[in-house]
């Protein structure tokens, strides 16, 4: 069994890890934080003081960190990955990031003999609890066929996407649909409110039917129980709907769905709801 690094044990990457821990994997583990990582440690993970110390050690990388800046700290850093793991080492990065950061990760990764994936996932929470994340993966598809296994310790719909970016380019256009459907599904809730429905019967009509999402089956309920714990911060929300901006404005077409979500959330931030889950946009209307 391959030896696997892990770097980043938040609110998903805590899940994402204990599966592959469970699978039988040697799991060596590394966050800025300790303590978040301390149930892995007691299953039997591996401590690392450095990211150094961890590259050196292990066969594949994953890291499920916070913003591109982290990424690109952690990758291409002095103390960063690619100048510490050995030749042959499997990067993936499954944070959303930037495509274009991705692509550079590649490349650097690429000279020195190291295989890159971009891989971001989709579920939340809930999704990495059950090992049925979304996975949708950028970089060689030779890399992708060899770490595939290891996907499918923490996910069920796994998708090779093409190039390197392709995986960020494709968790760009998850978040862009995310966006305005949630805005949809906060209004449908306020809207049944305001006509003297019960919401929770009105869910069990709509969820099944043309209107039916994940964000509604999973979140809705979360919003009437106001039970706004994060399976996804807001806060990582918006950084992810800024890329996702940012990379429509380079290419040159309007995302006005995109915008009126980032408008409404930011809104939610001034109030301090950064580090609620991104169920918490029901409160702009309440």
């Amino acid at each position: 069994m391959e030896k696997i690094g892990f770097i980043g044990t938040g609110v998903m990457g805590k899940s994402m890890a204990g599966h592959l821990l469970s699978a039988g994997h040697p799991l060596y583990v590394y966050t800025r934080t300790k303590n978040k990582a301390e149930s892995l440690l007691a299953q039997g993970a591996i401590w690392q003081e450095s990211v150094p110390v961890l590259a050196a050690n292990v066969d594949v990388i994953i890291t499920m960190v916070g913003y591109p800046a982290d990424v690109e700290e952690i990758y291409l850093g002095e103390n960063g990955i690619l100048k510490h793991a050995k030749k042959d080492t499997y990067v993936i990065d499954m944070t959303t990031s930037k495509p274009s950061l991705a692509v550079k990760i590649y490349e650097e990764a690429n000279k020195r003999g190291i295989h890159s994936i971009d891989a971001p996932v989709s579920g939340g929470d809930v999704g990495a609890q059950k090992a049925k994340l979304a996975i949708m993966a950028g970089g060689s598809n030779e890399a992708f066929k060899k770490m595939k296994p290891i996907f499918e310790k923490m996910g069920e719909n796994i998708q090779y996407q093409g190039q390197a970016g392709s995986g960020q380019h494709t968790k760009m256009c998850n978040q862009i649909a995310i966006a305005s459907n949630m805005i949809g599904v906060c209004e449908a809730i306020a809207y049944a409110k305001k006509s003297g429905l019960n919401p929770e019967n009105v869910l069990k009509s709509i969820s099944t039917g043309a209107a039916g999402s994940w964000s509604l089956s999973n979140l809705a309920p979360r919003m009437l129980n106001n039970d706004f714990e994060p399976g996804f911060y807001i806060k990582h929300f918006v950084k992810d709907m800024n890329i996702a901006l940012e990379e429509a404005e380079f290419n040159g077409f309007e995302t006005p769905g995109l915008e009126l979500a980032i408008s409404l959330y930011n809104q939610l931030i001034e109030k301090g709801e950064e580090n609620s889950g991104t169920q918490a946009l029901i409160k702009y209307w309440e």
